[in-house]
């Protein structure tokens, strides 16, 4: 640990830290659709559910999927869903921070319909926690703009 201190890293969950504050203080715009509530959610896990709320997080997410594996007989094997999440943080006037995250998560084409449907929906929920997670590391990196 010492020699981590000496760079300067410091916990962001460590008492007294800017982040110690921001549980609760964020209210995520409600979602649209399926993946908006697997992203919301993980929001309110890692950022807590609003009860002051002075600052509202917008999200706006884009999804496009793409084929990457195929089998000898030209069919789709695998999917790759890419994703981008373009972010901002408002409190009642003012911008406070925003940013963009990408990822990317994939999922195998199944002989059946459902199958490979139930795949393609857990494919984007884990993508949803990953970019949720990326935004809140950008978030608590920044707290001290908050």
């Amino acid at each position: 640990m010492t020699a981590l201190a000496g760079c300067g890293f410091q916990p962001v969950y460590a008492p007294g830290q800017s982040s110690e504050g921001l549980r609760g203080r964020i209210d995520v715009v409600p979602p649209i659709d399926e993946e908006g509530f697997a992203l919301v959610r993980r929001l309110e896990d890692r950022l807590g559910q609003p009860e002051a709320a002075d600052l509202i997080l917008t999200a706006d997410i884009h999804l496009e999927e793409e084929a990457v594996g195929f089998l000898p007989d030209g069919s789709i094997s695998r999917y790759n869903v890419l994703g981008r999440v373009d972010w901002a943080l408002d409190n009642a006037s003012t911008r406070v921070m925003s940013g963009s995250e990408r990822s990317f998560t994939g999922y195998s084409a199944t002989s059946t319909t459902v199958a490979t449907i139930v795949a393609q929906r857990d494919a984007r929920a884990r993508l949803m926690v990953i970019l949720a997670d990326r935004i809140v590391a950008d978030i608590l990196t920044d707290a001290d703009a908050l």
